[in-house]
């Protein structure tokens, strides 16, 4: 006789494997980056119910995830370990990507899934864009010495500037995905596993050309940029070589004193002073490797003489103040005081 009675559904320890290594890498194919951030949000996310609820990971059921505890997570990450909104929503993000995936798998607990869904993103104000003007940029990337780290370094911010490029694209740029003859440019592996092409200014392939020269050791797959070891410099390796940079612009440049340069301030320095040359919106949201130019749109909010510009361009209405004249009644009445 045959046994009729519904399948056992999967248990939450195999809904997690089957999500990461079933669906992630296999189905849709997301990059190391994304799964590496959806495994921490997780990570965190079952270290806290272990310690809210007293449940270990292998014991906690699809029916345990309910709206008041997600919540209660995203508060823990803002308050407990000062995660800024953006953090927070993206930790949300991989609990929703994985409990829509777990739906999937357990339709019994849909309507569980379902209540835990509709917990919402945070909104936030998104901070104005901090850039540098260009006297600023030029006094951070200086004049490279003598030693081999000043001239990797004046390689690394100019290249920042050039190419507009995040940290994680800069370091990891290879010797082979420079080109230096004909049409010089670097290919940029980007977020996402999107590739794009930016094109050089002729004194950074030449300084290219010096540094490879200097070092003939590099080639091919090796690390345009390394650090003393040979392997790719760090994001915290290129903000601290940055971060000297600025404080020996600050003597040139004093005003660069009131501003938190990162590298990623570069970024958007490199997009501003596009913007300002009269490069066209899609082909900066190019240069930039954006999605779409909404994101390039905020570089406009950022500049304030862009709009007054545009304010310059739109007549003022024609109107004037006309002074103010008190009835006879009124002034009668201020008399009487």
């Amino acid at each position: 006789m045959r046994d009729l009675s519904p399948p056992k559904p999967p248990s939450f320890a195999s809904l997690v494997q089957q999500f990461f290594t079933g669906y992630l890498v296999t189905q849709r194919a997301v990059s190391p980056r994304t799964i590496a951030s959806y495994r921490d949000a997780l990570l965190l996310f079952l270290a806290f119910v272990e310690q809210s609820i007293g449940k270990a990971p292998t014991a906690i059921r699809l029916a345990d995830i309910g709206p008041d505890l997600i919540l209660a997570f995203l508060d823990h990450l803002e308050q407990e370990r000062r995660n800024s909104v953006r953090s927070r929503n993206l930790r949300l993000t991989a609990l929703r990507a994985f409990l829509k995936f777990a739906g999937r798998r357990d339709v019994s607990s849909l309507h569980i899934i379902e209540r835990a869904l509709v917990v919402p993103m945070k909104r936030f104000e998104r901070p104005m864009l901090g850039f540098l003007t260009r006297e600023e940029m030029l006094a951070v990337l200086g004049q490279p010495g003598a030693s081999w780290s000043s001239q990797r370094d004046h390689l690394l911010l100019a290249m920042l500037y050039n190419t507009g490029a995040r940290v994680s694209e800069i370091i990891g740029v290879r010797v082979i995905d420079v080109v230096l003859d004909g049409g010089a440019c670097v290919h940029l592996h980007g977020k996402g596993r999107k590739q794009r092409s930016v094109p050089l200014w002729k004194t950074t392939v030449l300084e290219i050309r010096a540094w490879l020269r200097l070092n003939p050791t590099l080639r091919g797959e090796a690390a345009l940029l390394p650090s003393r070891d040979g392997q790719a410099m760090s994001r915290s390796n290129v903000a601290q070589r940055l971060e000297l940079a600025v404080t020996r612009a600050a003597t040139e440049q004093p005003s660069i004193v009131k501003k938190q340069v990162s590298p990623h301030t570069l970024r958007h320095t490199t997009a501003m002073h596009l913007l300002q040359s009269g490069v066209p919106f899609n082909v900066i949201a190019l240069w930039l490797g954006h999605e779409s130019t909404t994101a390039t749109h905020r570089y406009v909010e950022a500049d304030l003489a862009m709009k007054e510009q545009a304010l310059a361009r739109l007549e003022a209405p024609d109107t004037r103040m006309r002074r103010f004249r008190a009835p006879d009644s009124l002034m009668r009445f201020l008399q009487t005081l």
